[in-house]
């Protein structure tokens, strides 16, 4: 087998995901190339149900912004639907079918939103 040319390492049950250019922990990561994930900025809202014991969630993805950028925006949406939620690997999670209340929170607050999925 080939090791690839990063290291291969995305996880150390020690530090948790860990950065696969410079191999330290996301959050002491000093070259800072994962911290942005790549998007079209368009962010495409879904509700899934999968793996989640029926319990429907919708999925913000999509968005070219720094975690913390993308936490205080998570949090602004949870407050708009006034549900729970996470957000973890540039993908905002918010418990609840919302798709409607969070296409237009994100539209106010200027990025440019469209459903995606059925």
């Amino acid at each position: 087998m080939k090791r690839s040319a990063t290291g291969g390492l995305v996880y150390s049950t020690e530090s948790g995901r860990m950065c696969p250019v410079c191999r330290q922990a996301l959050v002491q990561c000093q070259c800072k190339t994962a911290a942005v994930p790549a998007g079209d900025g368009v962010a495409r809202v879904s509700r899934e149900t999968k793996g989640r014991g029926g319990k429907s969630v919708t999925v913000v993805r999509g968005l070219a912004l720094d975690p913390e950028a993308l936490g205080v925006l998570g949090k602004q949406l949870r407050t708009a639907c006034g549900s729970g939620g996470t957000v973890k690997d540039g993908v905002i999670e918010v418990q609840g079918d919302h798709c409607d209340r969070i296409i237009e929170t994100l539209t106010k607050n200027g990025h440019r939103a469209k459903r995606a999925g059925g």
